[in-house]
């Protein structure tokens, strides 16, 4: 698999990715498929993706951006309202390209005001998803007003996620970018049915990258960066070899004046260099041997689909990362902007 120079890995998956939809699709559908055999994409567009129909349109918008020389998939998600009725989900198992639900509790992100308002609501749609075995993502966290943003995370798990999972055993969970120590204990104690993500920033830093000598707005996302025991904990986690914990990037764009200006929008922009970011991560943790599992086996283990049938290499090469990426109109600071990376993701 790898020597001192060089990692040669199983095409690795993003199994949660933000793409956005039109211009945008110009700068990340390129910068994810460099990298990615396939993507999780997110459903939560400014009009979200509710039904088959709306997924499949916004797949052949995506599959307009991919480079000719690449070979990639985009793996659809349908957004969750209220109202999600259990036809929508049967029409899931008859599309080539929607693989699962994203549950967004209302308010608790960008474009969540579709949301989910109460979990009970969604029974039906529940029951449905658990006969049809159409996974569940989750955004975890409460939006009470009331509830520290730090400990968001955590009453979710206690208060909606456990008894969610009691009520529906066989419903296939994924508690998505897990933030906290409190989430790796909830995955690793429960059945082979639930599985989590684990994103590059949650990996790389705790809280004070937002707070400490300044706030930093490029690090601002949600599920917020918390404490340095719940990083170590995020970390012990992904290099386990634990195979219901696998690569989500949540990379989500969004423009350095949306990011840069007094209500800040929330997310990361990691997908031009996710990959070499995780070699970087895992590098720095001695378990560069834990890395393909994580990237290319346990994602699609947990799905059901089989491993890409092509490689990517890696080489120990240092590069910095550009301080900006032209989007749209203006520009985005992506992840680690201005940084040295000691891995380069050679040209396939």
């Amino acid at each position: 698999m790898a020597n001192t120079d060089k990692l040669t890995l199983i095409r690795p998956d993003d199994w949660h990715v933000h793409l956005r939809d039109s211009e945008a699709l110009r700068l990340t559908v390129p910068h994810t498929a460099r990298q990615f055999g396939r993507a999780i994409v997110m459903p939560n567009l400014s009009t979200p993706v509710i039904n088959v129909a709306m997924a499949e349109d916004y797949a052949h918008r995506i599959i307009e951006h991919i480079p000719a020389s690449v070979d990639f998939r985009p793996l659809m998600t349908l957004y969750l309202t209220d109202t999600t009725r259990s036809e929508d989900i049967a029409q899931i198992n008859i599309s080539d390209w929607v693989v699962a639900c994203k549950l967004y509790p209302a308010g608790a992100t960008t474009n969540s005001a579709h949301g989910v308002t109460k979990l009970d609501k969604l029974y039906p749609t529940l029951d449905a998803m658990q006969r049809y075995d159409v996974p569940l993502l989750i955004h975890g966290e409460v939006t009470r007003t009331e509830v520290d943003i730090f400990d968001r995370e955590k009453v979710f798990i206690n208060e909606r996620l456990a008894p969610l999972h009691r009520d529906f055993p066989e419903l296939r969970i994924v508690l998505e970018h897990i933030t906290t120590a409190d989430a790796v204990s909830f995955v690793e104690s429960t059945s082979k049915k639930v599985a989590a993500t684990l994103t590059p920033q949650h990996l790389l830093f705790n809280r004070n990258a937002i707070l400490a000598g300044g706030i930093r707005p490029h690090h601002y996302c949600l599920p917020v960066l918390k404490r340095e025991e719940h990083r170590r904990a995020l970390l012990t986690a992904a290099t386990s070899g634990n195979s219901k914990f696998f690569l989500g990037t949540d990379s989500a764009p969004h423009a350095r004046s949306k990011k840069e200006t007094a209500c800040g929008c929330a997310g990361i922009y990691s997908a031009h260099a996710a990959i070499e970011i995780y070699a970087e991560i895992f590098d720095r943790a001695n378990a560069l041997d834990k890395l393909e599992n994580f990237a290319s086996r346990f994602g699609p283990d947990f799905y059901g689909l089989p491993y890409n049938n092509n490689s990517i290499t890696l080489a120990r090469t240092t590069w910095t990362i550009p301080d900006r990426y032209s989007y749209i109109d203006e520009d985005i600071v992506p992840l680690m902007a201005g940084s040295e990376l000691n891995w380069t993701l050679l040209a396939q």
